[in-house]
């Protein structure tokens, strides 16, 4: 861990409603957790993934108990809207017909949902707001990785804010705003204006035991018109670090 304690927001899980069991029993590195959840109407489920949960089936050893397996287990009608990296905390949107998995995907196709994270990230971030506007790709040779790549790279844009420092300038807990909803986006934008995210195993490898047990990167927020209503819903979810 860093030597300058990161203080835990207060946080209040009992707003939740209780959750289903989810992880991977005794496989190492996919803790079993309990993913709550925040919302439920006709049209969605919003539940927290845990931390080391995937957000769908991968292959080998993880090819089993992601979270979309588990919510199905309760809702077999829940499809998956979009995804968390597994390392990533937070809440996720899952539909309740093909019809309202439709009706999701075109909020989030026109960046019609505000998405909202917390972060914890290397090092004192000097400016209190700013923006990362850096074109991403996949790195081929080091997949899962992203990169920058200003010439082959999708447009993507980050908003950031800060939200907290650390006296003896070891790290700042950040406010994130994916505008554009690229794999790794908030991970490899921080990294690469030199504040990477802590605990990151796969992008900061040779700090991350070192600085944190996990990811500190948390799916927050999420905002949109509501299709059954038309009116904003907000759903909200503790940040646990």
């Amino acid at each position: 861990m860093v030597s300058s304690a990161i203080p835990s927001p207060d946080t209040t899980p009992s707003a939740l409603a209780p959750g289903l069991r989810c992880g991977v029993p005794g496989v190492p590195g996919v803790p079993e957790h309990e993913a709550l959840v925040a919302h439920e109407d006709e049209a969605c489920l919003v539940v927290v993934k845990p931390a080391g949960q995937l957000s769908v089936p991968g292959r080998g050893a993880l090819a089993k108990g992601s979270l979309a397996e588990q919510v199905q287990a309760r809702w077999p009608e829940a499809l998956v809207v979009h995804r968390l990296d597994m390392a990533t905390s937070g809440l996720l949107l899952f539909a309740r017909s093909t019809h309202w998995q439709r009706e999701f995907n075109c909020l989030f196709a026109a960046r019609a949902v505000h998405k909202t994270y917390t972060a914890v990230v290397q090092g004192e971030v000097a400016a209190d707001t700013g923006q990362i506007e850096l074109p991403l790709a996949a790195d081929w040779p080091n997949r899962p990785m992203q990169k920058v790549d200003r010439l082959a790279g999708k447009p993507s844009l980050t908003r950031w804010q800060v939200l907290q420092r650390d006296p003896e300038g070891q790290w700042t807990r950040l406010a994130l705003e994916p505008v554009t909803g690229r794999s790794h986006q908030l991970r490899v934008h921080l990294l690469a204006i030199g504040h990477p995210i802590l605990g990151d195993m796969l992008y900061n490898p040779s700090l991350a035991a070192a600085q944190a047990p996990r990811l500190l990167l948390h799916a927050e927020s999420l905002a949109f018109a509501h299709p059954l209503s038309g009116r904003r819903l907000q759903i909200d979810a503790p940040v646990p670090f």
